[in-house]
């Protein structure tokens, strides 16, 4: 009898269980989640300008010498139109055969050697006058032009203000048309989207040396748009 009535607690037990699993947390509180957007729009008081010249040769070390002295020339052009040497970085250099092909066969044209630089012009108004002065002393490429902003973490702290403003009153709308009361806020999530307020570039050309190339390259930097978005959760009833 005493086995009998312990084997009917047990399933009794198992029975119960699978119920008491199914009983839902009922204590989390209900929450609006929205997404805000903030966007500050300024003009650009920074360019970054990108320098090349490439140089050939029959020899390598004929084309690396004719190389040096065209980038020399061209990076002091630079500083002489008030370009400081801390503005001046090199991104790249290489140096490689060139090859001519015919019937199959490969043959060797001769070298080529490439300097690249990357110039931070903070006076925006010199933008113009820095390329015409490199492509004019030696530069063979400019890659490209983008604007930026001396001080964007302000800038950007601005834009995650207004995008947390645009949330908040996004869900003070949606708790009024609910006509529930907002409680306190749980969260709140900068979004990052890869490029969102990144300088974009607005120029890319290649410019071979020229008489014309002294002239001042006209550039037009318009406006930069910094944007923010965040997400807002809040704790209702």
């Amino acid at each position: 009898m005493l086995k009998l009535r312990f084997l009917q607690t047990l399933v009794l037990c198992a029975l119960a269980a699978p119920a008491a699993a199914q009983v839902q947390d009922t204590s989390a509180p209900a929450v609006i989640v929205t997404t805000g957007e903030g966007v500050v729009k300024r003009a650009p008081d920074r360019a970054w300008v990108t320098i090349a010249a490439e140089s050939r040769a029959r020899t390598a070390q004929e084309a690396q010498r004719l190389n040096t002295d065209a980038m020399t020339a061209v990076v002091e052009k630079i500083k002489a139109s008030g370009i400081p040497a801390d503005a001046i970085q090199t991104t790249g250099y290489n140096l490689q055969p060139e090859f001519d092909y015919a019937n199959g066969k490969q043959t060797l044209r001769g070298y080529v050697a490439r300097n690249q630089v990357q110039v931070r012009v903070d006076p925006l108004s010199k933008t113009g006058d820095v390329i015409a002065a490199a492509v004019g002393t030696g530069a063979t490429n400019v890659s490209g032009v983008r604007f930026d902003l001396k001080d964007r973490g302000a800038v950007e702290r601005e834009a995650v203000t207004l995008a947390v403003r645009d949330a908040r009153s996004r869900t003070d709308a949606i708790a009024a048309g609910a006509s529930v009361q907002i409680l306190r806020v749980l969260r709140i999530e900068e979004l990052r989207d890869g490029d969102i307020g990144q300088p974009r570039p607005i120029m890319g050309m290649a410019m071979m040396r020229s008489e014309a190339a002294q002239a001042a390259v006209p550039i037009e930097a318009g406006e930069i748009e910094v944007r923010a978005r965040v997400t807002l959760t809040v704790a209702i009833r």
